[in-house]
């Protein structure tokens, strides 16, 4: 295979690890780094060996596929020229300021039939694709998300900044329409951003979820928990580990105790539950999300019969259920 001519926009932190990652993937051939900052784009372009401009325009004609790394607000400006001129993109996670320009962003990609993918990289966490291998069905989601202040995406609050990554990850384990949203949540650094969100999401197949965020924390931790018919997980992003407990083999287990309770040799105040129970260690494959997320993103570049790991209609489920988070929130403000 040919490899694809590549960009990234945007010279920051995620910028350079998207160009590192295009770097070293075989497939493509990273050719421009694009900031309006003409040294920072330089600094960067220096380092990986291709050329730097301030301008997305200038990448028309040039590359197969670009991925979009500048802050929120600039997301649909320039994706809007790159999709005009057909060129596939790959749009960082939010997929836009705002819900308006992220149905406008998918409208365009209709119109024209290029391919946009959203950067929700946590999709392709080792433990997310572990829990989707299992094909569940959850009824309860509790996702907590939290950290120090990262001193980047000022221009967001934390629902559009770390939330949108659970509630992305919610909605597609769910797999139903949202019917309603109950959330609070403040602005500690910032009265106009919220920093602390607390989120109750309902869905139209009886299945709820739980999320919080906040990035004033004095810990870093990213843990999910779902329960369904078939199982119960428990899952650490962070530390990328996973714990399954599956019911069908520990309906045995408590038959097995209701039957020694009636004989009289159960000790119950010493019998050890977690001893008796039957779970499993997730299998984890792991490799870099980010790279993952880019490989699927290239290969349905070059083969329209596959699909990247987030599409664009699913970017902007996660900001219309962003939306119905941050509203909520504001018909709860704090006084």
């Amino acid at each position: 295979m040919d490899r694809l001519r590549t960009a990234v926009v945007g010279a920051g932190k995620m910028g350079e690890i998207h160009a590192r990652v295009y770097s070293e993937l075989p497939q493509s051939n990273l050719v421009a780094i694009v900031d309006i900052d003409a040294d920072k784009a330089k600094r960067l372009a220096k380092k990986y060996r291709c050329e730097s401009a301030q301008n997305v325009t200038e990448l028309i004609g040039k590359v197969d596929a670009v991925t979009i790394a500048a802050p929120t607000t600039e997301h649909f400006a320039l994706a809007k020229p790159l999709i005009e001129a057909g060129i596939a993109i790959l749009i960082e996670k939010p997929l836009a300021a705002d819900v308006g320009q992220a149905r406008d962003i998918v409208a365009l990609a209709r119109k024209t039939g290029c391919l946009v993918a959203v950067g929700h990289s946590e999709r392709c966490n080792p433990v997310v694709q572990a829990m989707k291998r299992l094909q569940i069905e959850p009824k309860f989601i509790e996702a907590t998300r939290i950290s120090p202040y990262p001193f980047r995406s000022t221009d967001i609050g934390v629902v559009l900044d770390i939330m949108i990554h659970d509630i992305d990850i919610i909605l597609s384990l769910a797999a139903s329409k949202v019917v309603k949203v109950d959330a609070v949540g403040i602005g500690v650094i910032d009265p106009q951003n919220e920093d602390i969100c607390n989120a109750r999401i309902a869905f139209e197949n009886g299945c709820v979820a739980n999320v919080t965020a906040s990035r004033l924390a004095l810990k870093t931790e990213r843990k999910v928990r779902v329960f369904s018919k078939q199982a119960y997980l428990s899952v650490d992003y962070f530390k990328k580990t996973g714990v399954v407990i599956k019911a069908a083999p520990n309906i045995d287990v408590v038959e097995k105790i209701r039957q020694l309770k009636k004989s009289g040799t159960f000790a119950l105040l010493t019998a050890g539950w977690q001893d008796l129970l039957h779970r499993e260690t997730l299998d984890v494959d792991d490799r870099e999300p980010l790279r993952l997320e880019q490989e699927a993103f290239l290969r349905a570049v070059a083969d329209k019969s596959l699909r990247p790991e987030v599409i664009a209609e699913e970017g902007l489920a996660a900001m219309e259920c962003a939306a119905m988070i941050l509203e909520s929130m504001r018909q709860h403000k704090w006084e």
